[in-house]
């Protein structure tokens, strides 16, 4: 798994420094390194690449997929109910999608079955997921390993994305994309453990935009380079 992520900051060498020439590294264990050197954008797109083609991740206990499938729901629970209940941002960006932005090969928003841009249709129901500020939150804090203490935080507010894209290919089934919401959280939490947004007053949000354009690409077919652009 995606256990050690380096993001520069001065005074605060997160991991060795070890050869330039690797997007990251892998020994025989499951982590994986993206050295505080390397062109980490590109690492974390390599890494969602070979992760959903299953070179790596391979050993996921089924434990981590029930609870993932706990937490969608969840998440969508917290969607709905903020539509139902007429909230400002996710009633008006959903009537936008539906209104202005339909799109046959696109995505859907929820309560309805119409497809819309896919951008639109994440928009919007990202926004509702976040609305009532309920849903699962992740701390980044590994009391393991002292470089992982960076305590930010985010939410599961991203696998919108995740079911986006399914609806967009048709070629996603459910545990894929059980494990496209495992590699979202995996890139965001771990982000999370070693960077402190807050501390240089950024929204903790951004580890999620991030860890969304890596899993995107990579479910629709991006090339590392390409994930990389989008970071």
């Amino acid at each position: 798994m995606l256990s050690k992520f380096a993001v520069p900051r001065h005074g605060f060498p997160l991991i060795p420094i070890v050869a330039r020439t690797r997007c990251f590294s892998s020994g025989t264990d499951t982590k994986i390194v993206l050295p505080r050197n390397s062109n980490q954008a590109l690492g974390i797109g390599k890494f969602a690449v070979e992760f959903l083609d299953g070179k790596i991740g391979g050993d996921i206990d089924e434990s981590v997929y029930r609870r993932v499938e706990m937490f969608h729901t969840d998440s969508v629970m917290c969607g709905v109910s903020a539509l139902a209940m007429h909230t400002n941002a996710p009633t008006i960006l959903r009537s936008e999608a539906l209104e202005e932005y339909r799109d046959a090969h696109g995505a859907k928003v929820f309560g309805s079955s119409e497809r819309v841009k896919t951008e639109k249709a994440i928009a919007a129901n990202s926004s509702a997921v976040r609305e009532w500020d309920s849903n699962g939150t992740v701390f980044g804090y590994n009391a393991g390993n002292p470089k992982h203490q960076a305590g930010e935080f985010g939410h599961n507010d991203f696998y919108p994305v995740v079911v986006a894209a399914a609806q967009r290919t048709g070629e996603v089934d459910g545990k894929k994309a059980l494990k496209a919401m495992i590699l979202v959280d995996e890139i965001r939490g771990r982000l999370c453990e070693v960077f402190s947004l807050k501390s240089y007053k950024i929204d903790h949000v951004v580890h999620g935009a991030i860890a969304s354009a890596a899993v995107y690409g990579a479910l629709m077919g991006a090339t590392p380079e390409q994930i990389e652009a989008a970071i």
